[in-house]
């Protein structure tokens, strides 16, 4: 077991739960890292979400590694910026400055799945069951994306307008991967926020949106390198 690296904390994403992490997990933990956790986010406003993520990470002793996965990374931003955290990794993830929303920065470049999303008569945001395989996760099989699909956990629409008031990523140092066939965060838009971020590695996946289940060892290496930094 690898001493004197800072618990792992992961942080969904739009669409799913904690358990979308579950490869990442597998593979963290072969990797030799005991202290991972996984959050639950209501999804409901940024606020709140962030709110959740800061009552975990202050539950931990010691340092953290923040790793957000979609509109996860936009959690990390607004919350990260805590004494105990060590780190923000990012995973095919929002990462807004200082007076953004997902929903502006997706204005930037629409994504390919953009048509595919139906918000429902209380206000929450789905991706069409249907169009989900193709839209979120097009390189997993077709059984683990029927899964997806079914349970998947819709947003409040209102979230996506949420700004975030103090990017964290300003303040703490970060890693980015980008998933080159998302369709649902543009690949342009990935780029950018990385790239202006200044993350002390950026690599790119020849993945879909859900990289973190189709990739999840080159996912969990980029992880295991944040952690040892």
């Amino acid at each position: 077991m690898r001493k004197n690296t800072p618990t792992i904390v992961l942080v969904h994403g739009f669409w799913g739960g904690a358990a979308h992490w579950s490869k990442v997990i597998v593979a963290l933990s072969r990797l030799g890292h005991a202290d991972i956790r996984a959050v639950e986010l209501p999804l409901t406003s940024l606020s709140d979400d962030a709110q959740r993520l800061q009552k975990m990470v202050a539950q931990q002793e010691g340092p953290v590694l923040l790793v957000g996965h979609s509109y996860g990374g936009a959690v990390v931003t607004q919350a990260g910026d805590m004494p105990n955290v060590a780190g923000l990794v990012y995973i095919a993830a929002f990462a807004p400055d200082a007076g953004e929303s997902p929903g502006g920065i997706t204005e930037q470049h629409p994504p390919l799945a953009a048509a595919n999303l139906a918000p429902d008569s209380d206000g929450y945001l789905w991706i069409r069951p249907e169009k989900f395989h193709q839209s979120f996760c097009q390189d997993l099989s077709a059984d683990e994306g029927l899964v997806m699909a079914v349970t998947q956990k819709a947003p409040l629409a209102s979230t996506f307008g949420d700004a975030v008031a103090a990017p964290a990523w300003k303040r703490k140092p970060s890693w980015y991967q980008v998933s080159a066939q998302d369709r649902m965060i543009a690949p342009e838009n990935q780029q950018r926020m990385s790239q202006r971020m200044g993350a002390r590695k950026i690599i790119t996946l020849e993945a879909s949106h859900a990289s973190l289940a189709s990739m999840p060892q080159e996912v969990a290496a980029l992880i295991d390198e944040a952690a040892r930094a």
